[in-house]
Formats: C-alpha cells, sequence, structure tokens
C-alpha cells in the first residue's frame, strides 16, 4: 500500500477526542479507519469482578499497548486487522472483534498513546486535546452514567482515586509528545480546520498516486 498517515489522538478523559475522531470520519468517509487504545484493555479472564473493579484502568500498564502497536504497522502495510472489544460493564474483554480495514488515514485515539515512545514512532501526526479539568470530569460522569452503567458515587470515587492522579502522572506529561495541542477540541474551529486541510491533502495526493 502507498503512504499511510498516521493521526494520533490523545487527551484526558472527556476532553473531546471522539468529536474530533468522528468529524474526521464524517468528512473522509472510507478513507478514514480508526483503532481505540480502549479496546485494548488487557483481558482479565482469571478475576473475579468484584477485583477487577477494583483493578487501575488509567494506568500504561491497564493496557495491551504492544498489541496496538503490531495492529497498526499491519495497517500501515494496507493490511486489515481484528481488534478486541472490551465491555465497561463487565471490566474484561470479550470475546468478539471488530474488522478495522486499512485506510488512507489511520486514527489512533486514546488516553494514553502519546506515554508509549513505540507507539508515537509509528505516527505521523500527533494530536493533543487540552480542555479543563472541571469540563472534563462532568462530561466523564455524563458518559459512565449515561452510557456505561454506573452509578455516580462510582464514577466520582474512581474520578478521585485512579482518574484525576493518574492524569496528572501519565496523561498530562504526556502532551510534550504532540505535534498540535488544541485547546477545547473539536469546538474549536482554527485547528479543525487545518487539520481537515492537512489530511484532505494527503489523501487527494494518495489518490492521484494510484
Amino acid at each position: 500500500m502507498s503512504n499511510v498517515m498516521v493521526i494520533g489522538i490523545a487527551g484526558g478523559t472527556g476532553s473531546g477526542k471522539t468529536t474530533i475522531t468522528k468529524k474526521l470520519m464524517q468528512r473522509f468517509g472510507s478513507d478514514v479507519s480508526v483503532i481505540y487504545h480502549d479496546n485494548y484493555y488487557k483481558a482479565h479472564h482469571d478475576m473475579p469482578y468484584e477485583q477487577r473493579a477494583l483493578l487501575n484502568y488509567d494506568h500504561p500498564d491497564a493496557f495491551d499497548t504492544g498489541l496496538l502497536i503490531e495492529a497498526v504497522k499491519k495497517l500501515k502495510k494496507g493490511q486489515g486487522v481484528c481488534c478486541p472489544v472490551y465491555d465497561y460493564s463487565i471490566h474484561d474483554r470479550t470475546d468478539r472483534t471488530i474488522a478495522v480495514n486499512p485506510a488512507k488515514v489511520i486514527i489512533v485515539e486514546g488516553i494514553l498513546i502519546f506515554q508509549s515512545r513505540e507507539l508515537c514512532r509509528e505516527m505521523d501526526v500527533k494530536i493533543y486535546v487540552d480542555t479543563d479539568a472541571d469540563v472534563r470530569i462532568l462530561r466523564r460522569i455524563v458518559r459512565d452514567v449515561r452510557d456505561r452503567g454506573r452509578s455516580l458515587e462510582s464514577v466520582v470515587s474512581q474520578y478521585l482515586t485512579t482518574v484525576k492522579p493518574m492524569h496528572e502522572q501519565f496523561v498530562e506529561p504526556s502532551k510534550r509528545n504532540a505535534d498540535i495541542i488544541i485547546p477545547e477540541g473539536g469546538h474549536n474551529q482554527v485547528a479543525m480546520e487545518m487539520l481537515m486541510e492537512r489530511v484532505r491533502a494527503h489523501i487527494e495526493k494518495e489518490s492521484g498516486e494510484k
């Protein structure tokens, strides 16, 4: 396959990473494929639910990043991959997979993707979405209660005990590995237009060379 552009989109929980990803997908359709770090949480089938619920899911060790790097390398070679599916309600990987097809542009999305130097080396553009902590926690509460079946108390407790300290220890420092920092994410029109233009130029160049 000809040249594939890999875009990394990182930022804290609720920062607006997915908004940017969705806008790119809407604009460029099948020329863009997305792979989520969240789907690469390690499997813990051997552990009872109560134990799994207590794990720190905001630490780099919670992810099988090596498997994600393998997938990105395959996609860059024009090979499709089967991505694992993670179920937040049971805190475990399922036995299902999602097919991710090769494309001219691959988006890798996740809070800790810039924490891995090896993964960063596979990326052409690294974007960090920078959003105020109070906005992010409110978005996380709404998402986890509405979409992931969590209680308000459990979301707040998890935020204070692991999400916030891990953000400060790992996510925020990884910002220095970014090429572009976008305040307010997908709502930042100027930044979005520049990103869209960069992606459009790449896709047109690749289409023209075939």
